[in-house]
């Protein structure tokens, strides 16, 4: 007796456009493979809050075998994707190879320092864990550091952040940043006062939140400032050297001095997608995302999907989608509806995407939401962001982790998770330390 062969789909990349395609793709008939390097789901849009100790890791991230342990046609593989062999529609693996009849790419994107790359040690970004780790520790540390400095003008620079890129997680970095130094830190140090840190976002546009209405850039504007927040806009960084910012505003150059940069002001395509565009013979844009066809596959190669933050799809309105969850969300479960079609010897309408709105949190009770002609802020706006997160999150018991943080949080103004980890501390001679080696502590 001969078994009948499933159909081969394989989903690279388990974050939401990946996970959402192999959720839709549930009792199908076709055998699912999901392969990311990393053996969980990451809640991207609060990794800001584990970078600024409101969260734990664990609180926003799900391990993707409990998540799909009971759809009985999908298996999870932990490995890393180096190569394509599309002649012979083969997934190439550090250690290994996956056959596919469709295979899905959702790999999604990284940082982008549009060529200044020796600007990532001193500027991280904020993408996975370990980057909100990362930033954590050096946020909490340049507090210890400034704590035992005597050197007023060496204080002043370790208590003195610049955000760069005024987008939804710059203002959310910023807003964190601002509460941490005016409420959480209260009273927790002696020979320093936290309130007196300089927060400083910075935008190359002429407001924040460029993508959202001009109301609620105002809103947030003026909402960042209650938290001891400086934007400046129309601000252009032109070099990030240890300890400095420059920052070109009009004809002049603005030297900044602080000893903590972060980055959030860009994003391009990850390598393997640039793997993919070679091996498929596809177009690439500008910030190294596949231009896809209206169905989300590449141009000659129905077979191969684009899907997420990696995807370039302008066929709605002429402009690329925005990177967020709910164009991740949509093209995943897109994506298996047209399988399950084409399984079915039916065709299915272009992808189009719908719009729900935008939001973004700037602080305790304060947020702002465009949710089409309605515009909210304040502690509406922040309900509604509050709400919505707690939904999308996957798993249960981390939507009720989150929620009695959150409550607590809000009640203690308190941040659990303000736990210094990784490397040895800038006082030991970390090299994001402004030159000073494991010989030449701060001033004691």
């Amino acid at each position: 007796m001969t078994t009948t062969r499933r159909h081969q789909v394989v989903i690279v990349g388990g974050g939401f456009a990946g996970l959402h395609a192999a959720t839709s793709l549930r009792d199908a008939p076709v055998q699912v493979t999901l392969v990311d390097r990393r053996n969980f789901h990451l809640f991207s849009p609060l990794l800001y809050q584990v970078a600024t100790g409101a969260l734990s890791p664990a609180n926003i991230a799900a391990p993707l075998r409990d998540v799909l342990k009971k759809q009985k046609n999908t298996r999870v593989l932990l490995g890393e994707v180096i190569d394509f062999d599309i002649a012979n529609h083969k997934v190439i693996l550090s250690d290994g190879e996956l056959d596919y009849d469709t295979l899905i790419v959702a790999v999604g994107v990284r940082h982008h320092y549009f060529g200044n790359e020796h600007w990532e040690a001193r500027a991280p970004g904020l993408k996975t864990i370990e980057d909100a780790t990362e930033i954590r520790r050096r946020v909490l540390e340049a507090f210890e550091v400034a704590e035992r400095e005597t050197n007023r003008d060496e204080q002043e620079k370790w208590l003195t952040f610049v955000i760069i890129g005024g987008g939804p997680t710059g203002v959310e970095l910023a807003g964190a940043l601002g509460e941490i130094a005016h409420h959480t830190l209260r009273h927790n140090f002696r020979q320093v006062d936290p309130s007196l840190a300089r927060i400083i976002l910075l935008e190359g546009a002429d407001r924040i939140l460029p993508v959202y209405p001009p109301d609620l850039s105002a809103h947030a504007t003026r909402s960042l400032a209650k938290l001891g927040v400086t934007v400046l806009t129309g601000a252009l960084v032109t070099d990030i050297q240890p300890g400095c910012v420059t920052v070109r505003s009009g004809a002049q150059d603005v030297q900044i001095t602080a000893q903590t940069v972060l980055w959030a002001a860009g994003m391009q395509g990850s390598p393997l997608g640039r793997k993919l565009a070679e091996a498929a013979g596809a177009p690439l844009d500008r910030a190294g995302r596949l231009i896809v066809d209206a169905d989300l596959t590449l141009p000659r190669h129905p077979e191969l999907f684009v899907i997420g933050d990696l995807a370039h799809f302008s066929h709605q309105s002429g402009k690329p989608l925005p990177g967020v969850a709910q164009v991740a969300m949509q093209q995943g479960s897109y994506v298996a509806r047209l399988i399950r079609a084409r399984l079915a010897g039916n065709s299915l309408a272009p992808f189009h995407y719908r719009d729900y709105g935008n939001m973004a949190t700037i602080g305790r009770a304060a947020a702002v939401a465009e949710l089409g002609r309605l515009h909210f802020h304040g502690w509406l706006g922040w309900m509604m962001w509050l709400f919505v997160h707690l939904i999308y999150i996957v798993q249960f018991q981390s939507r009720v982790l989150v929620l009695v943080q959150w409550g607590w949080n809000y009640f203690t103004r308190s941040r659990g998770a303000r736990l210094i980890t990784g490397a040895a501390g800038l006082r030991f001679g970390h090299p994001t330390a402004a030159g000073r080696g494991a010989d030449h502590p701060p001033t004691p």
